[in-house]
């Protein structure tokens, strides 16, 4: 067994764990973990100072989490967008690839917390549905490995999966979207960063959230990955309480550059059931961005975008795609259509 597998058979599972390094009544937290699973790597763990830290409002359960919001198990449509078990082809040119269910820490904002550690694993022991369906599809030019957490996967099952692609002569570049370098860094051995490099044209997004995120236990992790030519970017959620201001996201962004990995996206956090207490307003995202433009470089400075429910797809949030906001903002999708977007998250501020 590697040493990165052996801290995920570490990882604490249990609200009741936590009482051995916090001061809490775990009490409260144990209905939440039973419905949407606990998983804290040890590295991750330690990283926590206490409760209610940005860190700790990303993956410890809040009895928050089951409150009726009015928000949607599954409001990207990716049951309906799946042609095929574990593949969500919602654009025409790239599918995603649901290849585990499983994370190193289970996100408390996870899009699919619906059936992230809810389930035990994947769609099959070859992914032979998913890489038929792509191989018959020649307008997809790029898939996307996504889950769960593709790099859970084992170095020989991955290889494998990615020679499979790489054998499908339209699929012409593979992107992996992983939080492994940032809650379980030891994962990123020499080994995956030189496998991973034998398939290029390969992207991989990774997921701070924070600046306290960038350790040089994680900094290494990119370096090891950059080093292997991989081209990194980062995909952060706003979030209420974790990096919902000015200062932080712009520590964040200077940070990410110092570790080779360009700011990409900045999600406007998903219309997700069990979310609403880390969610933020569209007006204060957008405040947000427009208050990083003249103190950081262009590079740093990710695109604030918004999945439209329904699964109409990503947008950016500009002015032009802007109809209307309040209670209920308006976005123009990229067809044109108007489509409502509930606004939870708005303060005196936005009004």
């Amino acid at each position: 067994m590697e040493p990165w597998q052996q801290s995920l058979r570490d990882s604490l599972t249990d609200p009741a764990q936590l009482t051995a390094r916090f001061a809490i009544d775990p009490v409260p937290l144990l209905a939440v973990a039973q419905r949407y699973p606990l998983r804290i790597t040890p590295y991750y763990l330690d990283l926590l100072e206490g409760p209610g830290d940005p860190l700790w409002r990303q993956c410890v359960p809040d009895p928050a989490e089951l409150e009726v919001d009015g928000l949607l198990s599954d409001p990207l449509c990716e049951t309906r967008l799946s042609p095929v078990p574990g593949l969500v082809h919602r654009y025409p040119d790239r599918a995603l690839l649901l290849t585990t269910a499983t994370c190193a820490v289970y996100c408390r904002f996870c899009t699919r917390k619906r059936a992230i550690g809810c389930s035990s694993g994947n769609q099959g022991p070859d992914f032979a549905a998913a890489l038929s369906y792509i191989a018959q599809t020649p307008a997809l030019h790029e898939v996307i490995l996504s889950g769960g957490d593709p790099l859970l996967l084992d170095d020989d099952r991955l290889d494998d999966l990615l020679s499979r692609l790489r054998a499908i002569p339209h699929v012409e570049t593979i992107r992996i979207h992983s939080r492994v370098p940032v809650v379980l860094p030891e994962r990123i051995t020499e080994r995956l960063a030189a496998l991973l490099g034998r398939h290029h044209p390969l992207y991989l997004n990774t997921h701070f959230n924070h600046p306290r995120e960038l350790t040089p236990e994680a900094a290494e992790a990119c370096q090891r990955l950059a080093a292997a030519g991989i081209p990194l970017g980062n995909q952060s959620v706003l979030l209420r309480g974790v990096n919902d201001d000015a200062e932080t996201l712009r520590s964040l962004f200077r940070g990410l550059l110092r570790l080779r990995v360009r700011p990409y996206y900045l999600h406007h956090g998903d219309l997700v059931a069990g979310t609403a207490h880390l969610r933020t307003s569209i007006e204060s995202g957008l405040s947000l961005v427009a208050a990083l433009r003249n103190t950081l470089p262009g590079m740093a400075i990710p695109q604030y975008v918004i999945d439209l429910p329904g699964g109409r797809g990503k947008m950016p949030l500009l002015a032009n795609a802007i109809v209307q906001l309040g209670p209920t903002a308006i976005i123009r999708a990229a067809n044109g259509e108007n489509v409502a977007v509930a606004n939870p998250g708005r303060n005196e501020a936005d009004k």
